[in-house]
């Protein structure tokens, strides 16, 4: 027995999220058909962390275990002849399965992991752009960069993040550590990239859509620190739209010595 572990980069658009639902509209739902159909048999994926509908992943990585035996670049070359456009295994991964070993002897894509870092591409322009429809949030009324970076500052650390989690989230804890918020401007376009231990449900649009309310002027830097300590989601901005959100890069030990690619937005950012 072995586990092979996938990095998956899929566009979120056409389907409903990663986890598996019974409409199969999911990249889950298709990643476990081309695995069947690329092994004969019924395959169990388990991600490192589940994107909802409409969000983008740069490097998903996935495991599954298996009695097979095949060349690394099999796995590949495979499952994409089996996947549709929208998704791709971009590398895999062989490590050995013990079947009497801890859980820190195994690897497990989501309780393996030391961070989740995700990037946010908005589009800031008076007139919405048809060429990033679905790849990118979008604001029309100016937004002053210098303002959300001091807005940013004071989620760095560890802290209740429940201002920030949708009500439906199942986390056990509402407490993060956030290690990194920076904010880009490239000419129409900012881009916000956050790295943290581990995000809650809908945490990052939360998070996007209340700094913008400190870009536009509508509330105060400081207004972010005071949603921290009230811990109440109903006095945070709305959750913010899905198609700009990416799943960049997970972080592993090396010890894993995982194939992962640089967590680049798009080639031309």
């Amino acid at each position: 027995m072995k586990r092979i572990v996938l990095g998956v980069q899929y566009d979120g658009t056409p389907w409903q999220g990663w986890q598996t639902q019974p409409s199969g509209k999911t990249v889950q739902d298709r990643l476990e058909l081309a695995l069947q159909k690329f092994t004969q048999g019924p395959v169990a994926t388990t991600c490192a962390g589940r994107t909802d509908s409409g969000v983008h992943a740069l490097e998903q990585v996935v495991h599954f275990d298996t009695h097979l035996s095949r060349e690394i670049f099999s796995w590949v070359r495979g499952l994409n002849a089996f996947l549709p456009p929208s998704i791709a295994v971009r590398w895999a991964h062989e490590l050995p399965l013990l079947a009497d070993g801890s859980e820190q002897d195994n690897f497990h894509a989501r309780f393996s992991a030391s961070a989740r870092t995700y990037h946010y591409l908005l589009y800031n322009n008076p007139v919405r752009s048809p060429l990033l429809e679905g790849k990118a949030g979008w604001v029309f009324r100016p937004l002053e960069v210098e303002l959300m970076r001091q807005a940013a500052a004071h989620l760095i650390g560890t802290h209740d993040f429940s201002a920030f989690r949708a009500i439906e989230c199942q986390a056990k804890s509402p407490v993060r550590s956030m290690d990194q918020i920076s904010i880009e401007r490239r000419g129409d376009l900012i881009v916000f990239t956050l790295r943290a231990n581990a995000f809650l449900h809908h945490m990052v649009r939360n998070i996007v859509g209340s700094l913008i309310y400190a870009g536009n002027g509508s509330k105060p830097p400081q207004w972010i620190a005071e949603l921290l300590q009230q811990r109440d989601r109903s006095r945070a901005a709305p959750t913010f739209m899905p198609d700009g959100l990416y799943l960049a890069q997970v972080a592993y030990d090396q010890k894993w010595q995982l194939p992962q690619q640089p967590a680049e937005l798009l080639p031309w950012l």
